[in-house]
């Protein structure tokens, strides 16, 4: 037995299992920027006047998320962690502004359970990406796709306005984040054995932002599902 590709292998091991913790702690730090913020905003009928009442001022944050997401994941092997970490939380903040009006819409209750249920299921899926031998590289192409053809189906709904349209969004969008959670927890695994060693930090902010947007998207689309509206 070679006792010492042994103790390289367990090395790495601990390596990659420490980094994934920094990740999901990352990741929930996001998750609790983006609470506070969407509380704050919901309660400040200012903050709501200045986002809501412009029709502008909405399509600008829209354009500063997805400016942050692309620059984030084009830049991250150039920024320092700190820089990128800066970043991230800068878009959970952003985000927390644009979510803000889910708390006026719906009721704390469905709020509740959406994200319990979120939580539970994302824990189960990146559990089974993070564990499972099965190589799920394929299947995460093929949800991208899916991804792709889901936008444009919401875009078209914002004009037709299906009912029947929404609900088929609703649930596919479900299963697609159920299956990028799984996919891209594993994919952040090989990323972790190959790269985390010299570039932990980067690692764990391409991690955390990646498992952030799928924990975010998974609880929109369950609330649309689980969400009571308030009267």
């Amino acid at each position: 037995m070679d006792f010492s590709y042994s103790a390289t292998a367990e090395r790495s091991s601990t390596r990659v299992r420490e980094l994934f913790v920094q990740i999901y702690a990352w990741m929930t730090a996001g998750l609790l920027t983006t609470a506070a913020v969407a509380q704050f905003t919901a309660s400040s009928d200012a903050m709501l006047a200045l986002i809501y009442g412009n029709p502008f001022t909405i399509w600008i944050l829209f354009i500063l998320q997805i400016g942050l997401v692309m620059g984030i994941s084009a830049a991250v092997w150039r920024l320092s962690a700190g820089v990128g970490m800066a970043l991230f939380l800068a878009y959970a903040a952003f985000n927390g502004l644009t979510l803000s009006s889910i708390v006026r819409v719906y009721t704390e209750a469905s709020i509740a359970l959406a994200f319990f249920v979120t939580a539970g299921t994302f824990a189960a899926m990146s559990a089974f990406g993070y564990l499972t031998k099965m190589d799920l590289s394929r299947i995460r192409s093929i949800l991208y796709m899916a991804l792709i053809g889901l936008v444009i189906a919401s875009v078209a709904n914002f004009f037709f306005a299906s009912s029947a349209l929404y609900w088929i969004i609703s649930y596919v969008g479900v299963l697609i984040f159920v299956g990028l959670t799984a996919a891209d927890t594993q994919k952040i695994k090989q990323l972790a054995i190959e790269h985390g060693e010299a570039n932990s930090g980067r690692v764990a902010v391409l991690g955390a932002l990646t498992l952030y947007l799928d924990f975010i998207n998974l609880f929109l689309f369950l609330l649309r599902i689980l969400g009571g509206r308030r009267n």
